[in-house]
């Protein structure tokens, strides 16, 4: 999988403001913002990239701002709420597996797509799922090793 600059810099900003809200007592609409400055020191990331994508995150409702001295940004919901393929999808981040798509120069077939294609599109719709089902808390909280699941065993014709 092939994970762009604004996919990955949008995530770890996201895992950074979950960070800063874990351990308060306070639903998210009331923690204290967190500066793009502050993250993008604190994640060594590009404040004008930064500005980019939180507009696209407030846009989506992954995050909430605040104006004025002390302000920044907070999360809208709970870590435990937001999936890692909400805030991919929200920078418009397409998640592929390679540039195969149908009709594309790179994915040429007899049948208007490669023999390879159903391959790459599988591969793309389980990273997708993957990303669908962890969210900023299970990162925050070292619950993603392991989460990758093996595919069923086939059940042969034989058997049934």
């Amino acid at each position: 999988m092939r994970l762009s600059t604004r996919g990955r810099y949008a995530v770890m900003a996201m895992v950074e403001m979950a960070v800063r809200q874990r351990g308060g007592d306070l639903p998210c609409q009331q923690e204290r913002p967190v500066s793009l400055a502050d993250i993008a020191s604190a994640q060594q990331l590009s404040l004008a990239y930064l500005e980019q994508l939180f507009g696209r995150l407030r846009r989506a409702g992954l995050v909430g701002s605040a104006r004025g001295p002390g302000g920044g940004y907070r999360l809208a919901r709970s870590p435990e709420l937001i999936a890692v393929a909400e805030i991919v999808d929200a920078v418009d981040e397409p998640i592929r597996a390679t540039r195969c798509e149908e009709g594309s120069p790179g994915c040429l077939g007899a049948g208007g797509k490669c023999v390879t294609h159903d391959l790459w599109s599988e591969l793309g719709e389980q990273i997708r799922l993957f990303l669908a089902h962890v969210t900023l808390a299970d990162i925050v909280g070292g619950r993603v090793l392991g989460r990758a699941a093996r595919p069923l065993p086939e059940v042969s014709q034989a058997a049934e």
